[in-house]
């Protein structure tokens, strides 16, 4: 929704601008869409060129994200914290080996099936269940999980990077296509110089239209697109690091109450539920059940 606000923003200012001063829409429209032709192509082919396949199609398919709701609200965090309270407790009241049956087979399990968000989130089950896995198979010290949850973080992290810096590289590149656009106007303007002013003007006005585009389309679109896609994916990592907030202070012996306790603080403020808010959530929850 932000990107469609924004676009149209954008759109209507610059246009609405240049309308407002006496500028002539008809030369616009006319070179636009050679221009377009020039420096997407440009843009596609070095897209193309600068990354592996797999970043082109986790890049494509992130674009998606722009035009959805944010996915971490402060109920989808709620409902986190519910879970892991759930699974600790159960966890706490009857051994951590009656968990198997739950992580073995997250999206059929009767406890897992109470938190849907979470379920469907498939890469947070995956990390909170086989980290779980590895405690009920022994391996239960604290720092040593910490460390190997920490690489796991980091590879996302790296990963997601790559998708960000691929759009930024778009939005850096844009400025100097935009030049090499507006040089081949410039050079077909000369081939023309015959013409009469009227349309040596026109010519002139078209090449131009190359630099503009590609600084309004850097600054005015691929570069907020890359900040937007990059704040999505930080509040990615931010629900994947209260997962392991959560595991590692169960880990560390404490009531279930109190290891939510620690991964409700590790959450920004905007999205962060109070104490009060999360106590009335874990105590309208049903006894857990093996």
């Amino acid at each position: 929704m932000n990107l469609i606000i924004g676009l149209i923003t954008v759109v209507a200012c610059t246009m609405g601008g240049y309308i407002l001063q006496g500028g002539h829409m008809h030369v616009l429209i006319a070179a636009a869409p050679l221009e377009l032709v020039i420096m997407g192509g440009t843009v596609a082919g070095g897209f193309i060129i600068a990354n592996p396949s797999v970043v082109i199609k986790r890049t494509l398919r992130s674009l998606g994200l722009l035009l959805k709701k944010p996915k971490y609200t402060k109920a989808s965090y709620i409902e986190l914290l519910c879970m892991m309270y759930q699974v600790f407790k159960l966890a706490k009241t009857k051994g951590m080996l009656t968990l198997e049956q739950h992580i073995e087979n997250p999206h059929e399990s009767s406890l897992f099936g109470q938190f849907p968000g979470f379920v469907h989130n498939h890469h947070a089950t995956d990390f909170f269940c086989d980290y779980l896995r590895l405690v009920t198979l022994g391996s239960d010290k604290p720092y040593e999980l910490e460390a190997l949850m920490d690489e796991e973080l980091q590879v996302h992290h790296d990963e997601d990077a790559g998708m960000v810096t691929a759009l930024q590289n778009i939005a850096d590149g844009l400025p100097a296509i935009g030049i090499v656009a507006a040089v081949l106007g410039v050079i077909h303007t000369m081939g023309s110089i015959s013409e009469p002013p009227e349309v040596l003007g026109r010519l002139i006005g078209g090449a131009l239209v190359g630099t503009f585009m590609g600084v309004w389309m850097a600054y005015g679109l691929f570069g907020p697109m890359s900040n937007s896609l990059k704040a999505i994916l930080e509040a990615e990592g931010k629900y994947m690091y209260c997962l392991k907030i959560g595991i590692l202070a169960h880990l560390q012996g404490f009531a279930p109450s109190i290891s939510i306790e620690y991964a409700r603080k590790a959450l920004l403020s905007e999205v962060r539920p109070t104490f009060a808010e999360v106590e009335e959530a874990t105590g309208a929850l049903p006894p857990p059940s093996a």
